[in-house]
C-alpha cells in the first residue's frame, strides 16, 4: 500500500491541515510531542459489531499518518469495556452482548485493524482491555481508582447529561472509570502518553488524562477527531440501507466504491483530505475542477478510499463495474449480483419483487412507490407500470440490469 503523509513533517500540523483535529488538551504540548522522538499513543474500538464502519476510518487514517511519522500506534479493542457499554451518544441502553459474541467481534475487528496498521514486525501493538479489566477486584478498584472521580463532574459530562432523562444504568455509569483506567494501564505497561478518539469521547478521554496525573503525577495528553457529517447534515457513513461497513462480506467493494463516488459535491475536498493519502496540493487541484470534470475528483476519492480498505485489485474491479453500469465500457463482474431462475422469468417476475429481493428497496411497497415516482429502470429503460413483470425477453448477455434512482445498481444473472 503506497502512502504519503506526515513523514519528515510536523505530524500535528499535517493532522490539522487535513481536518483531523477537533479538541486537544494542550495543543502546544501535543505539537512538541509529535515533533520529537517516537511516542506510543492509543485509540480504542469497542466490539459492538462484526465490522468497523466508515466512521471508524477517521481515527484509523489519523493513526496511519502518525505511524508514518514514526510514532507507535496501540490499538485497544475493548473486549472488556464492550461488556459494560458506552453511553456516549446513545439515547438508550445498548443491547448487552454475551462473551462469545464479544470475542467473535473482537477477533474480526482485530483482523480489520491489522490490515490498516500491521501488528507484525513491531509496527503497531494490539491489546484487549479484557485482559486487565476482567481481573480487577471491585472493592480495591473503587478504593484505588474510584476515589479520584467526582460524581458531580461525571453527571455534568455531555455523555451522561443526555441520558439522565431517559435513564442511565449503573453499569454504564462505570464506563468512564474503566476507559480512564485503560489509559493508566497503558501508560504503566507501554509508556503510552497520548490518547486519541472521536470527539464524542472527549469526557471519557480527559478523565483518563486526569487519572494518570492524579495517580502517577505525570502529564499525558489527549486529542479527538471530528465526528463527520455531510454537507446536508447527515451522519457520515450512514445510508438509507444502513452503515457503510468495512468488511467485504457486509458491503461489497463495489458498494463501498459507490458510497464515495456518490458523495455530495461540497464534501469532496474534505473527504479527500481525510480518507486518502493524496498530497494536499493534488487535492487542491482536484478541488478546482468544475462542471463535468468535477466527477474526476469523486472517481479519485472512490478509487483511493476503496484501494486503502480493499486493495488495488478490488478498487480496479469496482471502478470497471461502475464504468460499465453507466455505459462507459468496463467489466460488470464486480457489480452486486444475484441469480434468477429462467423458469421464474418464464412465469413473469414482478419488478417490485425483484427490486426488493435485490436490496435496491426495503420492500415491494417501496419499489412500487419508486416506480410511480419514475425512479426504477430495467436495462436503462424506465419502468412506469407498478405491476410490470420481468420476462426472458429482458435478459441480455450481461443479464438483467436493475437500477434504483441514479446510483443504486444490481445485476440479475439468468440461470437454467
Amino acid at each position: 500500500m503506497t502512502r504519503g503523509g506526515a513523514v519528515g513533517h510536523d505530524a500535528f500540523e499535517i493532522l490539522e491541515r487535513r481536518g483531523f483535529v477537533a479538541q486537544v488538551t494542550d495543543a502546544a504540548a501535543v505539537r512538541r510531542m509529535l515533533a520529537g522522538d517516537a511516542v506510543a499513543f492509543y485509540n480504542g474500538f469497542d466490539c459492538t459489531a462484526a465490522s468497523l464502519h466508515v466512521g471508524h476510518l477517521v481515527p484509523v487514517m489519523a493513526m496511519m499518518h502518525l505511524q508514518q511519522a514514526g510514532h507507535h500506534p496501540i490499538v485497544l479493542v475493548g473486549g472488556g469495556t464492550t461488556m459494560v457499554g458506552d453511553p456516549s451518544g446513545k439515547t438508550e441502553l445498548r443491547t448487552m452482548l454475551d462473551e462469545a459474541a464479544i470475542d467473535g467481534y473482537y477477533q474480526a475487528i482485530r483482523r480489520q485493524l491489522d490490515h490498516y496498521l500491521g501488528f507484525g514486525a513491531g509496527r503497531a501493538t494490539a491489546v484487549n482491555n479484557a485482559d486487565w479489566l476482567l481481573a480487577l477486584r471491585y472493592i480495591p478498584f473503587l478504593r484505588d481508582i474510584g476515589r479520584h472521580f467526582s460524581v458531580n463532574r461525571m453527571l455534568a459530562a455531555e455523555a451522561y447529561k443526555q441520558r439522565l432523562e431517559r435513564g442511565l444504568s449503573f453499569i454504564e455509569f462505570n464506563y468512564q472509570l474503566l476507559q480512564a483506567y485503560d489509559f493508566l494501564h497503558l501508560f504503566r505497561t507501554h509508556g503510552c502518553v497520548l490518547q486519541t478518539g472521536g470527539d464524542d469521547q472527549w469526557g471519557n478521554i480527559v478523565a483518563g488524562v486526569d487519572l494518570v496525573r492524579r495517580v502517577e503525577g505525570t502529564e499525558v495528553q489527549a486529542m479527538t477527531y471530528p465526528l463527520l457529517t455531510t454537507a446536508s447534515g447527515a451522519k457520515m457513513g450512514k445510508t438509507a440501507a444502513g452503515a457503510v461497513w468495512l468488511a467485504a462480506d457486509m458491503l461489497s467493494p463495489y458498494g463501498f466504491y459507490q458510497y464515495w463516488v456518490n458523495c455530495e459535491d461540497a464534501d469532496v475536498v474534505r473527504l479527500l483530505k481525510i480518507f486518502t493519502f493524496l498530497p494536499l496540493d493534488e487535492i487542491d487541484r482536484l478541488g478546482r475542477l468544475a462542471g463535468a470534470e468535477s466527477r474526476e475528483a469523486k472517481r479519485v476519492l472512490a478509487f483511493e478510499a476503496t484501494r486503502i480498505s480493499h486493495g488495488e485489485e478490488e478498487a480496479r474491479r469496482a471502478e470497471d463495474a461502475a464504468r460499465a453500469a453507466f455505459g462507459g465500457g468496463g467489466d460488470l463482474a464486480a457489480m452486486p449480483s444475484s441469480t434468477v431462475a429462467a423458469a421464474a422469468l418464464e412465469a413473469g417476475l414482478a419488478v417490485a419483487a425483484a427490486f426488493a429481493d435485490a436490496g435496491l428497496t426495503r420492500s415491494r411497497g417501496e419499489a412500487r412507490r419508486l416506480i410511480e415516482q419514475g425512479g426504477v429502470y430495467v436495462n436503462d429503460a424506465r419502468v412506469d407500470d407498478p405491476d410490470a413483470r420481468l420476462t426472458l425477453a429482458d435478459a441480455t448477455p450481461d443479464g438483467i440490469l436493475l437500477r434504483a434512482g441514479k446510483k443504486k445498481h444490481h445485476r440479475l444473472v439468468v440461470a437454467g
